[in-house]
């Protein structure tokens, strides 16, 4: 994902005062553990959540929730036409556990 320059702060701080609707659906999709990490010379946000076995994480874009979550945030981050953040998949070059 990408935030708009100059946006780091308010970025944090509606993180910090996440919405606690959001905080439940995210649970109830089987999310935990969920990080997202900030490139300071790219304005690139990397996130990192673990999931559930039997999670429904790929239905919360369906969510009123979480529909409302990319409007509010879609003025200091770059989106696409439906204010779904714009996101890259990345390939994983090593892993260890």
């Amino acid at each position: 994902m990408k935030l708009k320059p100059g946006f780091e702060k308010e970025y944090k701080k509606r993180h910090d005062e996440i919405w606690p609707e959001l905080s439940h659906e995210l649970t109830k999709a089987g999310i935990s553990d969920y990080s997202i990490y900030l490139d300071e010379e790219t304005s690139t946000l990397f996130a990192v959540q673990k999931l559930s076995e039997n999670n429904t994480a790929d239905q919360l874009p369906k969510t009123q929730i979480v529909r409302k979550w990319w409007n509010f945030m879609s003025d200091i981050m770059e989106v696409n036409p439906d204010n779904s953040p714009v996101v890259v998949d990345l390939k994983e070059v090593f892993h260890h556990e």
